[in-house]
Formats: C-alpha cells, sequence, structure tokens
C-alpha cells in the first residue's frame, strides 16, 4: 500500500476540511475534534462533489414534536441533492448499503498521508 503525503495537518482547520488529489482521484480531508477523515469527493447517488457539500448534525430519532439535533460537524450533504453521509465512516444515514469511499491516513511528523489501495475501517 502506497502512502501519499498531501499536506501539513496544520493545514486541515479545526472543523474544516481541505480537498486534495492523488493520481487523478479527489480526496476530502476532514477534521473533526482534533481527528482526521477522508472521504472520496463523490455522491454514490449520481457523482456529486462532496466538499461543496454542507457540513452540519443531523436530526436523532425522537418522539413526536421533538427534535434531538445533534452530531454537529460530523455529517456533510450531498449539495446537489442533500444525501447525509456520516464523515467518520462515509455511511449513508439512510441505508447501511450505500456510503462514500473512505481513505485510510497515515499521520507522521505533522504531515498526512493518504493510503491507496486500502479502504479505511
Amino acid at each position: 500500500m502506497a502512502v501519499h503525503d498531501v499536506l501539513g495537518a496544520a493545514d486541515v482547520p479545526e472543523g474544516g476540511h481541505v480537498l486534495v488529489e492523488v493520481e487523478g482521484r479527489e480526496i476530502c480531508i476532514y477534521r473533526i475534534g482534533g481527528e482526521f477523515y477522508a472521504l472520496h469527493n463523490y455522491c454514490p447517488h449520481q457523482g456529486a462533489p462532496m466538499c461543496s457539500g454542507l457540513v452540519s448534525g443531523t436530526n436523532l430519532p425522537s418522539d413526536v414534536y421533538e427534535y434531538d439535533y445533534s452530531r454537529q460537524g460530523e455529517i456533510v450533504r450531498c449539495p446537489w441533492h442533500g444525501w447525509e453521509f456520516d464523515i467518520k465512516t462515509g455511511k449513508s444515514l439512510f441505508s447501511d448499503r450505500t456510503r462514500i469511499k473512505k481513505y485510510e491516513l497515515e499521520i507522521k511528523d505533522g504531515r498526512i498521508g493518504i493510503v491507496l489501495g486500502k479502504i479505511g475501517k
């Protein structure tokens, strides 16, 4: 598995993201709570650029007339159709079968490397 050094950890602001390109693949690197996550910049529905999507939270299941908004900064929404995905796992919030490809990262000496050929857990 090849590790591609892409940028410094300090280049990704807390709660923000940076788009990088590695071997023709656009990859969004997100920073949430000091941890880094990498997702393919491609919505599995119709190919929208996910880095353009709103990063927010979501409503959790709750009783009628109650709204339990949570997970602020952990959900990215497709900019075209609003499909929601968990940034930490790449999984959609609506189906166990739909997800965005997640990449494993290696952080070493303040640098972020993307591991290609290996899908994150």
